[in-house]
């Protein structure tokens, strides 16, 4: 059920979702002191792509760094791409095969609000 649900996220909106993350990483990547950031993004994007059978958890050995990242993060890029995923799962909160596709929406709320000292791990 994860490849059926992963394959239909993928052509309705992960494909897309996963461009638009690159971009912001190779945007990121430009500046030598916001790689860390444009490394997040990438990983969000990878997430972005097949999010079914995967889930967040923040790592524990994250530091102050990752925190002080996490706010920069938050006031430039997390609010607003948060705010996106937010309006998409409830756009397809609006039909019945869209319900599962925007509770993984809404999954990857936290991992776009504070992407730094988080890991995306396999849930089996």
């Amino acid at each position: 059920m994860k490849t059926l649900l992963n394959v239909i996220w993928l052509v309705l909106c992960g494909f897309w979702m996963a461009i638009g993350y690159v971009v912001a990483g190779i945007i990121c990547c430009v500046l030598i002191i916001t790689i860390p950031f444009g490394l997040a993004s990438f990983r969000i994007a990878n997430y972005a792509l097949w999010p079914f059978g995967r889930t967040i958890e923040q790592r524990r050995e994250a530091g102050a760094m990752s925190v002080i990242g996490n706010v920069i993060w938050f006031v430039f890029a997390g609010w607003w791409l948060a705010l996106g995923h937010l309006v998409t799962g409830f756009l397809l909160c609006l039909t019945i095969i869209g319900i599962p596709l925007a509770i993984a929406n809404f999954k990857m709320i936290p991992i776009s609000l504070v992407p730094l000292g988080s890991q995306i791990v396999p849930t089996d």
